[in-house]
Protein backbone atom coordinates (compact mmCIF):
# COMPACT_ATOMS: atom_id res chain seq x y z
CA UNK A 1 0.00 0.00 0.00
CA UNK A 2 1.67 3.05 -0.96
CA UNK A 3 1.20 5.37 2.48
CA UNK A 4 2.23 8.54 0.56
CA UNK A 5 -1.55 8.33 -0.26
CA UNK A 6 -2.89 7.94 2.76
CA UNK A 7 -5.27 10.81 4.47
CA UNK A 8 -3.44 13.28 6.45
CA UNK A 9 -5.34 11.85 9.43
CA UNK A 10 -4.27 8.44 9.14
CA UNK A 11 -0.40 9.49 8.45
CA UNK A 12 -0.94 11.45 12.04
CA UNK A 13 -1.70 8.09 13.65
CA UNK A 14 -0.01 5.06 11.57
CA UNK A 15 3.81 7.07 9.47
CA UNK A 16 7.21 6.73 11.47
CA UNK A 17 7.05 3.99 12.73
CA UNK A 18 6.44 0.48 11.26
CA UNK A 19 7.76 -2.76 13.77
CA UNK A 20 8.94 -5.91 12.56
CA UNK A 21 7.19 -9.37 13.47
CA UNK A 22 7.21 -9.37 17.45
CA UNK A 23 8.55 -5.82 17.76
CA UNK A 24 6.61 -3.37 20.41
CA UNK A 25 3.43 -1.38 18.41
CA UNK A 26 4.07 1.50 20.33
CA UNK A 27 7.27 3.72 19.35
CA UNK A 28 9.64 2.68 22.27
CA UNK A 29 11.73 5.01 24.10
CA UNK A 30 15.52 4.53 23.06
CA UNK A 31 17.18 6.44 26.12
CA UNK A 32 20.38 5.62 24.68
CA UNK A 33 23.64 7.74 23.73
CA UNK A 34 25.42 5.00 22.30
CA UNK A 35 24.57 2.31 19.43
CA UNK A 36 27.20 -0.73 19.21
CA UNK A 37 28.89 -1.78 15.69
CA UNK A 38 30.34 -4.41 15.06
CA UNK A 39 33.59 -3.14 12.92
CA UNK A 40 35.69 -0.07 13.00
CA UNK A 41 34.98 0.74 9.21
CA UNK A 42 31.21 0.78 10.42
CA UNK A 43 31.82 3.66 12.49
CA UNK A 44 34.10 5.14 9.74
CA UNK A 45 32.05 4.65 7.25
CA UNK A 46 28.63 6.66 9.34
CA UNK A 47 31.38 9.32 10.00
CA UNK A 48 31.81 9.97 6.48
CA UNK A 49 28.28 9.81 5.45
CA UNK A 50 28.64 7.12 3.44
CA UNK A 51 25.78 5.11 4.92
CA UNK A 52 22.95 6.06 7.20
CA UNK A 53 22.85 4.87 10.77
CA UNK A 54 22.85 5.97 14.79
CA UNK A 55 26.36 7.32 15.85
CA UNK A 56 25.52 9.01 18.73
CA UNK A 57 22.35 11.05 19.98
CA UNK A 58 23.29 14.67 19.81
CA UNK A 59 22.72 14.02 15.95
CA UNK A 60 20.63 11.73 15.74
CA UNK A 61 18.53 8.99 17.91
CA UNK A 62 15.50 6.05 16.88
CA UNK A 63 12.88 7.61 18.76
CA UNK A 64 13.50 10.94 17.67
CA UNK A 65 13.44 10.14 13.97
CA UNK A 66 9.80 8.13 14.50
CA UNK A 67 8.83 12.01 14.86
CA UNK A 68 10.98 12.99 12.08
CA UNK A 69 9.66 10.86 9.39
CA UNK A 70 6.08 11.55 10.37
CA UNK A 71 6.32 15.23 10.40
CA UNK A 72 8.08 15.08 7.16
CA UNK A 73 5.16 12.89 5.90
CA UNK A 74 2.69 14.92 7.52
CA UNK A 75 4.09 18.19 5.72
CA UNK A 76 5.28 16.68 2.21
CA UNK A 77 8.81 17.23 2.87
CA UNK A 78 12.09 15.01 1.62
CA UNK A 79 13.11 15.18 5.30
CA UNK A 80 13.20 16.28 9.26
CA UNK A 81 15.27 17.33 11.72
CA UNK A 82 14.12 17.69 15.33
CA UNK A 83 15.47 20.58 17.76
CA UNK A 84 15.18 21.25 21.11
CA UNK A 85 13.14 23.90 20.79
CA UNK A 86 10.95 26.30 18.56
CA UNK A 87 13.77 28.89 18.72
CA UNK A 88 16.51 26.32 17.91
CA UNK A 89 14.58 25.47 14.78
CA UNK A 90 14.22 28.89 13.83
CA UNK A 91 17.93 29.53 14.21
CA UNK A 92 19.04 26.64 12.39
CA UNK A 93 17.00 27.17 9.51
CA UNK A 94 18.74 30.32 9.24
CA UNK A 95 22.40 29.54 10.41
CA UNK A 96 22.56 26.41 7.44
CA UNK A 97 22.44 28.81 4.75
CA UNK A 98 23.07 32.46 6.37
CA UNK A 99 26.90 33.42 7.36
CA UNK A 100 28.85 36.51 8.39
CA UNK A 101 28.14 39.05 6.39
CA UNK A 102 24.59 37.60 4.80
CA UNK A 103 21.45 39.28 4.74
CA UNK A 104 17.80 37.81 4.89
CA UNK A 105 14.65 39.48 4.87
CA UNK A 106 11.41 38.38 6.81
CA UNK A 107 8.12 39.48 7.60
CA UNK A 108 7.81 41.96 10.42
CA UNK A 109 4.72 40.21 11.57
CA UNK A 110 6.12 37.35 13.88
CA UNK A 111 6.54 35.73 17.07
CA UNK A 112 8.39 38.37 19.51
CA UNK A 113 11.39 35.59 20.62
CA UNK A 114 11.43 35.25 16.62
CA UNK A 115 11.77 38.68 16.13
CA UNK A 116 14.53 39.67 18.64
CA UNK A 117 16.58 37.00 17.34
CA UNK A 118 16.64 38.17 14.04
CA UNK A 119 16.73 41.51 14.95
CA UNK A 120 19.21 41.51 17.68
CA UNK A 121 21.51 38.07 18.32
CA UNK A 122 21.67 37.13 14.74
CA UNK A 123 23.07 40.92 14.25
CA UNK A 124 25.82 39.94 16.76
CA UNK A 125 26.61 36.89 14.35
CA UNK A 126 27.36 38.89 11.38
CA UNK A 127 23.95 38.83 10.06
CA UNK A 128 22.19 41.54 8.65
CA UNK A 129 18.09 41.46 7.82
CA UNK A 130 15.74 43.67 7.01
CA UNK A 131 11.94 43.46 8.60
CA UNK A 132 9.12 43.85 5.30
CA UNK A 133 5.18 45.36 6.03
CA UNK A 134 3.28 41.70 4.65
CA UNK A 135 0.88 44.36 3.40
CA UNK A 136 3.33 46.32 1.34
CA UNK A 137 3.54 46.40 -2.91
CA UNK A 138 5.25 43.68 -4.09
CA UNK A 139 8.24 46.18 -5.87
CA UNK A 140 8.63 47.81 -2.41
CA UNK A 141 9.29 44.15 -0.35
CA UNK A 142 11.75 43.52 -3.51
CA UNK A 143 13.66 46.40 -2.77
CA UNK A 144 14.73 45.11 0.54
CA UNK A 145 16.21 42.18 -1.00
CA UNK A 146 20.44 42.72 -1.55
CA UNK A 147 22.70 40.87 -3.53
CA UNK A 148 24.03 38.74 -0.37
CA UNK A 149 20.42 38.15 0.24
CA UNK A 150 19.83 34.83 1.05
CA UNK A 151 16.45 33.64 2.21
CA UNK A 152 12.57 35.09 2.73
CA UNK A 153 11.05 34.05 6.62
CA UNK A 154 7.23 34.37 7.30
CA UNK A 155 4.58 33.11 9.78
CA UNK A 156 1.99 31.14 7.76
CA UNK A 157 -0.42 32.43 10.84
CA UNK A 158 1.52 35.33 12.63
CA UNK A 159 1.78 35.26 16.34
CA UNK A 160 -0.21 36.88 17.90
CA UNK A 161 -1.72 39.12 15.43
CA UNK A 162 -3.61 36.04 13.34
CA UNK A 163 -2.67 37.48 10.23
CA UNK A 164 -2.57 35.01 7.21
CA UNK A 165 -0.07 34.64 5.31
CA UNK A 166 -0.45 35.33 1.51
CA UNK A 167 1.31 32.42 0.47
CA UNK A 168 1.00 33.10 -3.69
CA UNK A 169 2.21 37.13 -3.01
CA UNK A 170 5.24 35.70 -0.85
CA UNK A 171 6.77 32.56 -2.43
CA UNK A 172 6.56 34.67 -6.22
CA UNK A 173 8.80 37.13 -4.79
CA UNK A 174 11.18 34.62 -3.00
CA UNK A 175 11.11 32.64 -6.72
CA UNK A 176 11.73 35.93 -8.67
CA UNK A 177 14.46 36.90 -6.05
CA UNK A 178 16.48 33.75 -6.16
CA UNK A 179 16.26 32.60 -2.18
CA UNK A 180 14.16 29.96 -0.40
CA UNK A 181 10.85 30.63 1.34
CA UNK A 182 10.98 29.31 4.73
CA UNK A 183 7.48 29.24 6.67
CA UNK A 184 6.69 28.90 10.38
CA UNK A 185 3.70 26.60 10.24
CA UNK A 186 3.38 26.48 13.98
CA UNK A 187 -0.35 27.50 14.95
CA UNK A 188 -2.02 26.06 11.67
CA UNK A 189 -0.36 22.64 11.90
CA UNK A 190 0.25 20.73 9.06
CA UNK A 191 -3.77 19.62 9.36
CA UNK A 192 -4.67 22.94 8.27
CA UNK A 193 -2.06 24.10 5.98
CA UNK A 194 0.77 22.53 4.05
CA UNK A 195 2.91 25.64 3.42
CA UNK A 196 4.99 23.58 0.95
CA UNK A 197 1.83 22.80 -1.34
CA UNK A 198 1.37 27.08 -1.33
CA UNK A 199 4.94 27.56 -2.42
CA UNK A 200 7.14 27.65 0.56
CA UNK A 201 10.44 25.78 0.53
CA UNK A 202 11.08 24.61 3.88
CA UNK A 203 8.87 24.73 6.82
CA UNK A 204 9.55 24.89 10.77
CA UNK A 205 7.27 24.27 13.55
CA UNK A 206 7.47 24.90 17.54
CA UNK A 207 6.30 21.23 18.17
CA UNK A 208 5.91 22.72 21.99
CA UNK A 209 2.62 24.49 21.12
CA UNK A 210 -0.30 21.94 19.01
CA UNK A 211 2.25 19.68 17.96
CA UNK A 212 3.04 18.37 21.18
CA UNK A 213 -0.78 19.89 21.96
CA UNK A 214 -0.19 18.78 25.81
CA UNK A 215 2.44 21.54 27.63
CA UNK A 216 4.42 18.91 28.32
CA UNK A 217 7.94 19.00 25.64
CA UNK A 218 9.60 21.75 24.55
CA UNK A 219 10.34 21.71 20.63
CA UNK A 220 11.29 22.63 17.48
CA UNK A 221 11.32 21.40 13.91
CA UNK A 222 13.00 21.61 10.51
CA UNK A 223 10.73 20.25 7.77
CA UNK A 224 12.87 20.47 4.20
CA UNK A 225 10.30 20.51 0.94
CA UNK A 226 13.35 19.52 -1.55
CA UNK A 227 12.06 22.09 -3.97
CA UNK A 228 14.67 24.39 -3.93
CA UNK A 229 17.78 24.49 -6.27
CA UNK A 230 20.69 25.29 -4.62
CA UNK A 231 22.76 25.54 -7.56
CA UNK A 232 22.22 29.09 -8.77
CA UNK A 233 25.60 30.23 -6.84
CA UNK A 234 24.03 31.54 -4.17
CA UNK A 235 24.37 28.69 -1.36
CA UNK A 236 28.62 27.69 -1.71
CA UNK A 237 28.35 26.16 1.86
CA UNK A 238 25.45 23.87 0.22
CA UNK A 239 27.68 23.22 -2.97
CA UNK A 240 30.88 23.66 -2.54
CA UNK A 241 33.18 21.03 -0.44
CA UNK A 242 32.67 20.91 2.92
CA UNK A 243 36.81 20.12 4.50
CA UNK A 244 34.87 18.85 8.02
CA UNK A 245 33.74 16.26 5.61
CA UNK A 246 36.85 15.48 3.85
CA UNK A 247 35.43 17.78 0.86
CA UNK A 248 32.08 16.37 0.20
CA UNK A 249 29.51 18.37 -1.46
CA UNK A 250 25.71 18.52 0.11
CA UNK A 251 24.25 18.71 -3.09
CA UNK A 252 26.47 16.40 -5.19
CA UNK A 253 25.80 13.95 -2.71
CA UNK A 254 22.57 14.08 -1.05
CA UNK A 255 20.81 15.72 -4.02
CA UNK A 256 17.20 17.06 -3.19
CA UNK A 257 17.88 16.55 0.80
CA UNK A 258 21.51 18.54 1.18
CA UNK A 259 19.38 21.30 2.80
CA UNK A 260 18.18 18.63 5.97
CA UNK A 261 21.27 16.76 5.92
CA UNK A 262 23.67 19.73 6.64
CA UNK A 263 21.47 21.17 9.10
CA UNK A 264 21.50 17.59 11.04
CA UNK A 265 25.46 17.05 10.46
CA UNK A 266 26.98 20.06 10.55
CA UNK A 267 24.87 22.86 12.94
CA UNK A 268 23.71 20.00 15.23
CA UNK A 269 26.83 17.73 15.17
CA UNK A 270 28.17 21.34 16.58
CA UNK A 271 25.85 23.05 18.22
CA UNK A 272 24.13 19.85 19.82
CA UNK A 273 20.48 21.16 20.28
CA UNK A 274 18.70 18.02 19.26
CA UNK A 275 15.54 16.96 20.57
CA UNK A 276 15.99 14.58 23.45
CA UNK A 277 14.08 10.83 23.16
CA UNK A 278 11.57 11.02 25.90
CA UNK A 279 10.38 14.98 24.44
CA UNK A 280 9.90 13.19 20.83
CA UNK A 281 8.17 10.14 22.61
CA UNK A 282 5.71 12.38 24.07
CA UNK A 283 5.27 14.50 21.33
CA UNK A 284 4.70 11.82 18.86
CA UNK A 285 1.72 10.78 20.73
CA UNK A 286 0.47 14.61 20.74
CA UNK A 287 0.73 13.87 16.65
CA UNK A 288 -1.39 10.98 17.12
CA UNK A 289 -4.82 13.09 18.03
CA UNK A 290 -3.57 16.74 16.41
CA UNK A 291 -5.96 16.00 13.55
CA UNK A 292 -8.88 15.86 15.93
CA UNK A 293 -7.58 18.21 18.15
CA UNK A 294 -7.12 20.84 15.49
CA UNK A 295 -10.80 21.16 14.35
CA UNK A 296 -12.05 21.33 17.98
CA UNK A 297 -9.98 24.17 18.79
CA UNK A 298 -10.91 26.11 15.75
CA UNK A 299 -14.84 25.64 16.09
CA UNK A 300 -14.34 26.66 19.60
CA UNK A 301 -12.20 29.84 18.46
CA UNK A 302 -14.81 30.25 16.21
CA UNK A 303 -17.56 30.14 18.39
CA UNK A 304 -15.91 32.53 20.92
CA UNK A 305 -14.80 34.98 18.74
CA UNK A 306 -18.38 35.19 17.70
CA UNK A 307 -19.59 35.89 21.01
CA UNK A 308 -16.67 38.41 22.26
CA UNK A 309 -17.80 40.03 18.22
CA UNK A 310 -20.95 40.41 19.69
CA UNK A 311 -20.35 41.77 23.31
CA UNK A 312 -21.21 45.44 24.28
CA UNK A 313 -17.98 45.06 26.25
CA UNK A 314 -15.71 44.34 23.23
CA UNK A 315 -13.56 47.17 21.16
CA UNK A 316 -12.60 44.39 18.19
CA UNK A 317 -11.77 40.61 17.53
CA UNK A 318 -9.07 39.23 15.36
CA UNK A 319 -10.03 35.80 14.04
CA UNK A 320 -9.27 34.91 10.43
CA UNK A 321 -12.59 32.88 9.93
CA UNK A 322 -14.51 35.76 11.19
CA UNK A 323 -16.45 37.37 8.24
CA UNK A 324 -16.02 40.54 8.89
CA UNK A 325 -11.99 40.02 9.37
CA UNK A 326 -9.56 40.98 6.58
CA UNK A 327 -7.76 37.82 6.48
CA UNK A 328 -11.28 35.59 6.06
CA UNK A 329 -10.69 35.43 2.28
CA UNK A 330 -6.81 34.18 2.72
CA UNK A 331 -8.07 31.87 5.30
CA UNK A 332 -10.78 30.23 3.14
CA UNK A 333 -7.76 30.09 0.19
CA UNK A 334 -4.74 28.49 2.33
CA UNK A 335 -6.32 26.83 5.21
CA UNK A 336 -8.81 24.05 6.32
CA UNK A 337 -9.53 26.20 9.58
CA UNK A 338 -8.49 29.14 11.39
CA UNK A 339 -6.86 27.48 13.88
CA UNK A 340 -7.29 28.23 17.71
CA UNK A 341 -5.85 30.88 18.68
CA UNK A 342 -7.59 34.58 18.38
CA UNK A 343 -7.19 38.40 19.81
CA UNK A 344 -9.23 41.14 21.05
CA UNK A 345 -9.22 44.31 22.83
CA UNK A 346 -11.84 45.21 25.18
CA UNK A 347 -12.99 48.60 25.70
CA UNK A 348 -10.69 50.69 28.33
CA UNK A 349 -7.41 49.77 26.93
CA UNK A 350 -4.60 48.20 28.27
CA UNK A 351 -5.69 48.53 32.12
CA UNK A 352 -9.22 47.29 31.37
CA UNK A 353 -7.19 44.41 29.60
CA UNK A 354 -5.66 43.46 32.45
CA UNK A 355 -8.26 43.33 34.98
CA UNK A 356 -10.42 41.37 32.48
CA UNK A 357 -7.60 38.73 32.35
CA UNK A 358 -7.69 38.72 36.65
CA UNK A 359 -10.96 37.98 36.52
CA UNK A 360 -11.11 34.70 34.25
CA UNK A 361 -11.81 31.69 36.32
CA UNK A 362 -11.12 28.77 33.72
CA UNK A 363 -8.92 30.24 31.37
CA UNK A 364 -5.53 30.68 32.97
CA UNK A 365 -2.90 33.37 32.47
CA UNK A 366 0.08 32.01 30.68
CA UNK A 367 3.16 32.16 28.69
CA UNK A 368 2.07 29.63 26.28
CA UNK A 369 -0.26 28.75 23.77
CA UNK A 370 -1.68 25.94 22.10
CA UNK A 371 -2.25 23.47 24.04
CA UNK A 372 -5.88 21.39 25.45
CA UNK A 373 -6.64 23.98 27.93
CA UNK A 374 -7.88 27.47 27.39
CA UNK A 375 -5.05 30.48 28.45
CA UNK A 376 -4.63 34.09 27.81
CA UNK A 377 -1.72 36.07 27.44
CA UNK A 378 -0.70 39.84 27.21
CA UNK A 379 1.66 40.15 24.62
CA UNK A 380 2.74 43.99 25.32
CA UNK A 381 3.74 43.35 28.62
CA UNK A 382 4.56 39.83 28.45
CA UNK A 383 5.98 37.96 25.22
CA UNK A 384 6.86 41.36 23.19
CA UNK A 385 7.91 43.53 25.96
CA UNK A 386 11.15 43.66 25.10
CA UNK A 387 10.00 45.16 21.72
CA UNK A 388 10.05 49.03 21.57
CA UNK A 389 6.27 50.74 21.46
CA UNK A 390 6.89 50.65 17.19
CA UNK A 391 7.92 47.45 17.02
CA UNK A 392 5.15 46.20 18.98
CA UNK A 393 2.82 47.85 16.69
CA UNK A 394 4.72 46.31 13.50
CA UNK A 395 4.44 42.96 14.80
CA UNK A 396 0.91 43.39 15.24
CA UNK A 397 0.82 43.55 19.16
CA UNK A 398 -1.19 46.86 20.47
CA UNK A 399 -1.88 47.46 23.81
CA UNK A 400 -4.73 46.42 24.59
CA UNK A 401 -4.33 42.98 23.14
CA UNK A 402 -5.44 39.88 24.46
CA UNK A 403 -4.43 36.12 22.79
CA UNK A 404 -6.55 33.59 23.64
CA UNK A 405 -5.50 29.89 23.24
CA UNK A 406 -8.66 28.57 22.79
CA UNK A 407 -8.77 24.87 24.44
CA UNK A 408 -10.80 21.79 24.02
CA UNK A 409 -13.46 22.00 26.94
CA UNK A 410 -17.13 22.56 25.90
CA UNK A 411 -17.54 25.88 24.26
CA UNK A 412 -20.38 26.52 26.49
CA UNK A 413 -17.80 26.76 29.80
CA UNK A 414 -15.22 28.91 27.53
CA UNK A 415 -17.93 31.19 26.56
CA UNK A 416 -19.37 31.44 30.33
CA UNK A 417 -15.86 32.31 31.51
CA UNK A 418 -15.23 35.33 29.28
CA UNK A 419 -19.07 36.37 30.01
CA UNK A 420 -18.63 36.73 33.68
CA UNK A 421 -15.38 38.15 33.22
CA UNK A 422 -16.66 41.09 30.74
CA UNK A 423 -19.84 41.70 32.68
CA UNK A 424 -17.48 41.92 35.68
CA UNK A 425 -15.79 44.98 33.87
CA UNK A 426 -19.32 46.81 34.17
Amino acid sequence: MDKTRWNIETKAVQCGFTPKNGEPRVTPIVQSTTYKYDTCKEIADLFDLKVPGHMYSRISNPTVEVLENKMAALEGGVGALALSSGQSASTVCILNICEAGDHFVALSTLYGGTFNLFKHTLKKMGIDMTFVDPGAPVDEIKKAFKPNTKLLFGESLSNPGTQVLDFDKFSAIAKAMGVPFIVDNTFPTPCLCRPLEHGADIVIHSTTKYTDGHATSVGGIIVDGGSFDWNNGKFPGLTEPDESYHGLSYTETFGNQAYIVKARVQWIRDLGCYMSPQNAFLTNKGLETLHLRMERHSSNALALAEFLESHPGVDWVKYPLLKSDANHDLCKKYMKAGSGVLTFGPKGGRDAAERLMNSLQLAEIVVHVADVRTGVLHPASMTHRQLSDADQIKAGVLPELIRITVGIEHIDDIIADFSQALDSMG
